[in-house]
């Protein structure tokens, strides 16, 4: 989730290109164009590549969809030669790649595309709502009811899909149910406030050697320090980094989510220094599989990933009996977005159409392909994981109770970092203001400070809110 100053370059660069004439082939771009060919050629782009970099979607794509998407096609009568065309190159090289291919209306006609570039590519022109790129039938998919309206966002800007979301994740409380029982915690635990986080930590900080809290702050965690931080927070307070067109600065919101890192780490409820190492979020995993840590936000990858007991990076044995899990919630109860007493924030990213393909009715086809219950499933191999599916979730995640609590109770309120070129920087800021907190700078001084990082990030004091 760690990303580089290299966004900056690509965002610079999109910028530019965006500047540029779209080309003179818009006039032949409509959904209905090719749409009776009998033979047509596809090809679908990801950054993936055989016995490289995320193998396991390349060789699902080369032995799995291909050769199964040209006998459907050729079922109907239609003979489609549809080839892969692999990358296993850093994220922003890919962004890179695309945003290129996309300028020059070239590229393959399915792209697999991080969700947070969408709102970029759509600024950019080169992406298009679904519905402009293959007509109105893509609003009859038999799949959409299957995906949760919170999980479309990740695929969707300014209220328009452009892609179909491939997989997701959702960000709990873990907690250690053998610590909780020492420091006379029920292992049913469920806060409802924040208050409630905060009175567990003082029972917690009762145990010798045992941290209470981690909380992922400051920039050595980088991207984990918004994700597994700040935004579950700030989500909490009913405010949302980016609404209506301006981005949160110095506002009261900002300052509660940094001040209750101030009770966190102001109290000796959560460790300073581990903060401020290279591999502190490492480190943090391996302290709570040792017992030592109380209370970690953290994604369902914490569970299948890092804890799980026979190949996670640092495994638990009794995971199943003493890892507990519980919904974020709101500030107060009710104060989050929307009035929720609980909020998540998720990730992951999607397909979309290519506008400039040559055939966008079969490309149209070919996605959603790609993203039935079928495909989805054989893209698994037998492994459980949160895909963008309930029928799939249901049926794959029916025997491990966590990956189906987020699926089933955090899924359909969960939230998505802004798909906007200005984001990471505006992440970047927000890293440093949790580290100002827990290295003792005060949370309004913070927030101050902040507020005129974002302000430059993203043009001026007239696109950031303060309120």
């Amino acid at each position: 989730m760690r990303r580089t100053g290299g966004v900056t370059a690509v965002a610079a660069s999109l910028a530019l290109l965006a500047t540029g004439c779209l080309g003179s082939k818009s006039s032949d771009n409509n959904a209905n164009r090719n749409a009776d060919a009998k033979d047509v050629t596809l090809s679908i782009a990801a950054n993936a590549a055989p016995g490289g970099k995320n193998a396991q979607e390349a060789d699902w794509v080369n032995n799995w969809v291909i050769p199964r998407f040209t006998a459907a096609e050729k079922a109907k009568g239609v003979t489609a030669h549809v080839t892969f065309q692999p990358s296993g190159v850093g994220d922003e090289d890919y962004k890179s790649k695309l945003a290129l291919d996309l300028r020059s209306q070239s590229g393959a006609d399915v792209i697999s595309l991080d969700g947070i570039w969408v709102g970029e590519f759509a600024d950019a022109g080169y992406i298009k709502p679904l519905e402009e790129v293959a007509g109105a039938r893509v609003n009859d998919w038999d799949g959409w009811p299957q995906i949760p309206s919170s999980v479309q966002q990740l695929m969707s800007y300014n209220g328009k899909r452009y892609g179909i979301p491939a997989g997701t994740d959702g960000r709990v409380l873990f907690f250690n149910k053998r610590l909780f029982a020492q420091a006379g915690l029920p292992v049913s635990w469920q806060p409802h406030s924040w208050a409630d986080i905060i009175a567990a930590g003082q029972k917690l900080k009762a145990l010798p050697g045992v941290t209470p809290i981690q909380l992922n702050a400051g920039t050595a965690m980088g991207e984990a320090t918004s994700m597994q931080g700040v935004l579950p927070l700030l989500v909490g307070t009913g405010r949302q980094i980016y609404s209506d067109g301006r981005w949160q600065g110095n506002s009261a919101a900002v300052r509660d989510v940094l001040d209750f890192y101030r009770q966190v780490y102001g109290s000796g409820l959560g460790d300073k220094t581990l903060q401020q190492e290279a591999k502190g979020r490492d480190k943090s995993f391996a302290l709570f599989a040792k017992n030592k840590i109380g209370i970690l936000l953290e994604s369902d990858y914490f569970w299948r990933g890092v804890v799980e007991p026979k190949q996670g990076i640092n495994p638990m044995p009794d995971r199943d009996q003493n890892v507990g899990y519980a919904l974020i919630p709101a500030k107060a109860p009710g104060t989050g977005i929307n009035g929720q007493d609980y909020v998540s924030m998720s990730g992951g990213g999607g397909r979309v159409v290519n506008p400039n393909s040559k055939y966008p009715q079969q490309a149209w086809d070919l996605l959603t392909f790609m993203n039935s219950a079928e495909a989805v499933k054989a893209f698994l191999n037998g492994n459980a994981k949160i895909t963008q599916r309930t029928d799939v979730n249901g049926e794959v995640l029916k025997n491990d109770p966590m990956l189906t609590f987020v699926a089933t109770r955090v899924l359909p309120f969960t939230a998505f970092r802004p798909a906007l070129a200005a984001y990471p920087q505006v992440s970047q800021a927000l890293q440093q203001a949790t580290l100002d907190v827990v290295t003792g700078k005060s949370p309004a001084d913070a927030a101050a400070a902040y507020g005129t990082a974002v302000a430059k990030a993203v043009g001026g004091a007239g696109n950031v809110s303060s309120g």
